[in-house]
């Protein structure tokens, strides 16, 4: 069994970035533009992931063509986030924000295990999940509405 604290841990941590990446988007969206603050952004994890990659002899990129196509549209998906909290952010704030993200993620990742989409474990919405979730969109109201 895998030890949860670690898992927590890393969980927790990428959470934080997840909340500071909100405020720090939604800066450069103000200031230069939402396009223009994707593309910062994505240069800035681009030249962070190269450096690595470049002392590990390019790692196992070369095996790119062997990704089912729709996996590359992860890229995409994060401009839609990055855009997403850059807009909603100086709007209605960054807790809100980040609470929609996130409720947004569980709606997609109930999904994604009710229907063992993309190879995971079929995990059904029971009761038990089915109220976790809708406690989860109660929050979302009550922050959002504040």
């Amino acid at each position: 069994m895998t030890a949860l604290f670690p898992i927590i841990c890393i969980g927790l941590v990428g959470g934080m970035a997840i909340g500071l990446q909100g405020p720090f988007s939604s800066i450069i969206g103000q200031r230069l533009g939402i396009l223009e603050g994707v593309f910062i952004i994505h240069l800035g994890g681009a030249v962070a992931a190269l450096i690595p990659l470049t002392f590990m002899g390019g790692g196992r990129l070369g095996g790119w063509q062997s990704l089912p196509w729709y996996v590359l549209l992860s890229g995409v998906l994060g401009m839609v986030v990055v855009a997403a909290m850059a807009y909603i952010i100086p709007r209605i704030g960054a807790a809100p924000a980040v609470v929609i993200i996130v409720a947004g993620q569980l709606m997609v990742g109930s999904l994604l295990d009710h229907l063992g989409l993309f190879g995971l474990a079929m995990k059904p919405i029971d009761l038990q999940r089915a109220v976790g979730l809708l406690t989860v969109f109660m929050g979302v109201w009550l922050t959002v509405r504040a």
